[in-house]
């Protein structure tokens, strides 16, 4: 290779059919069925490997104190639904805005599942599907 391949290589100019090499096929497929690993694993989180239960936590908070216990829950990784009807707008407002950054610091999320009614989980839940406005409406 000259001085000059050697700054084209360089500034990009890069010939493939140099470092080519030829690959032999390695044996043939006889048809047998060979079967592979489990990709499925179970999730493992107590002491010597047993499963722990996720939990939902139900709570009604009354005044903006009772936050404390609704984000001591999530910090422990369990999600909590919270329903603010027995609360004025203004401390449920607090109330939400604080459990968003609880939410967002464990990469959580919060979503509203009713009219005063939210959902917070941590990292580790899916929630799928989507309740619609009519929905939320409609008389029991």
């Amino acid at each position: 290779m000259s001085i000059g391949d050697k700054i084209n290589n360089w500034f990009g100019g890069y010939d493939e059919s140099e470092n080519e090499t030829d690959y032999q096929e390695q044996g043939q497929d006889d048809g047998a069925y060979r079967p592979q690993k489990s990709r499925v694993m179970s999730i493992r989180n107590g002491k010597n490997g047993e499963v722990i239960p996720k939990k939902i936590m139900l709570f009604e908070p009354g005044i903006f104190s009772d936050v404390k216990a609704i984000a001591s829950r999530l910090l422990s990784g369990e999600a909590v639904v919270v329903n603010f009807q027995k609360m004025d707008n203004q401390q449920a407002r607090r109330v939400v805005d604080f459990l968003s950054g609880v939410t967002f610091a464990i990469d959580g999320e919060i979503s509203r599942i009713g009219e005063a009614i939210f959902l917070c989980t941590p990292h580790d839940f899916t929630v799928e599907g989507d309740i619609t406005e009519n929905s939320r409406q409609t008389d029991f």
